[in-house]
């Protein structure tokens, strides 16, 4: 059984060989089946992780654990072409369903009933303005994104929704076609008073209906030079810096470089993660289960094949209301955020959580509440993943979330 179905397969035609084929189409399944457009939600999240399996293999029947299992591409590639019609019996389709492919996170959208106070905020959290539109203020990092962060004047304060690339004119087009009713996709509609341009499709999560924006076409800008000093370390053992040579930094607010990650709360775990990784390319970095081996938070980074990208772009996680957790902006190193934490502290602002490393990603973490109460982190120093990493499966615990810094807040994951 997984999360409730019941997995069956008899081929009679296979050998013991094909036991190894068999048992490798299951793992890249659940890791790397992104990579072939097959949903992860053919083994549900929901399913403990140290589960068995039990296959039907001719006349004998095969159990294993699925942390025991060997990965084979080819095996995997077998059973697809040779067995799609059959893989499971859960009543999923076996037609895979092409994916919209995402390239890279871009920006997000927050509004602020005071929004001359959120204004104040992004200029001290190292934000630099490069547009100012009817009611939306644009800023950039020193990166080649033309925004990250767009801040509307509004009546409310209310989370906008990210906005990924895509990789394609034909993935924003699958995406105003093809994504479910309850999404309410828009049709392509051209950013003309944004930043760089460009067309761009939104959609609204199914299950809580937070916006989300799809984006193809901005034009780059240039990387801004905003003067980090040449920084050498020395080491009791390795010295760097020559003779009367000296470390001296400015105090200043931390130069974001670009938008790393957002994450929020939602009502259903399992729905969103069916949804985002059927139709996506996400793919699971870290799935965190409950005492009772239920998955209840998701990390999610990426699939670009062999390419480098975060340790996650969008994660999420079940809690009794939807709403935004924080957005994370990468900075240069850690002086540079230790100096914009001080910036902060000293401008009045108030500290979430901070300053710490993260085990799950390995980034050096600073959070901080904006006027509005919404949460912005400046982070460094994160990993880089690529298909090669499978993903890993972790108990909720608090130790799993920082390896130093302060106690985590009792409201953070709130």
């Amino acid at each position: 059984m997984i999360a409730g179905y019941s997995y069956h397969r008899s081929v009679p035609s296979l050998g013991v060989g094909s036991q190894i084929k068999a048992r490798s189409f299951i793992l890249l399944i659940r890791t790397t089946s992104p990579l072939f457009g097959v949903s992860p939600s053919y083994l549900h999240p929901s399913f403990p992780p140290k589960s068995s399996l039990i296959i039907k293999l001719s006349s004998f029947i095969v159990t294993f654990n699925i942390a025991d299992v060997i990965t084979q591409t080819e095996s995997l590639l077998y059973l697809y072409s040779h067995n799609r019609s059959d893989i499971m019996a859960s009543g999923l389709s076996a037609t895979p369903l092409k994916k919209i492919n995402l390239v890279r996170i871009a920006h997000v959208y927050y509004k602020h009933k005071n929004i001359n106070e959120a204004k104040r905020f992004a200029e001290d959290f190292g934000f630099a303005q490069t547009a100012e539109v009817g009611k939306k203020t644009y800023y950039r990092g020193y990166g080649t994104e033309p925004f990250v962060i767009c801040l509307e004047a509004s009546n409310e304060d209310e989370f906008g929704g990210a906005a990924f690339v895509v990789e394609s004119m034909e993935d924003l087009m699958q995406a105003a076609k093809t994504l479910p009713n309850e999404c309410k996709a828009t049709e392509i509609y051209d950013l003309s008073d944004a930043p760089g341009g460009g067309k761009c499709v939104t959609f609204y999560d199914p299950v809580d209906g937070f916006p989300f924006h799809l984006v193809y076409g901005q034009t780059p800008v240039e990387a801004r030079d905003v003067d980090f000093p040449i920084v050498r370390f020395n080491f009791p053992k390795e010295k760097n810096r020559g003779a009367n040579e000296f470390q001296r930094f400015k105090k200043r607010p931390a130069p974001v470089h670009k938008l790393g990650h957002f994450g929020v709360c939602v009502t259903d775990f399992a729905k969103c993660y069916d949804f985002y990784t059927k139709y996506f390319n996400f793919f699971p970095s870290e799935l965190v289960h409950n005492d009772e081996g239920v998955n209840k938070t998701v990390f999610f980074r990426l699939n670009r094949g062999n390419d480098l990208v975060d340790h996650h772009c969008f994660f999420f996680f079940e809690g009794p209301k939807m709403h935004v957790h924080h957005s994370s902006f990468e900075t240069h190193d850690f002086d540079t955020q230790v100096l914009g934490h001080d910036w902060l502290r000293h401008q009045g602002y108030k500290n979430c959580w901070g300053v710490g490393r993260h085990v799950m990603g390995s980034q050096i973490f600073d959070y901080w509440f904006d006027p509005s109460g919404f949460i912005l982190e400046h982070y460094v120093d994160g990993d880089l993943l690529d298909m090669r990493e499978p993903t890993h499966n972790t108990k909720a615990a608090p130790d799993n979330l920082h390896v130093w810094g302060p106690e985590v807040p009792a409201t953070f994951l709130q």
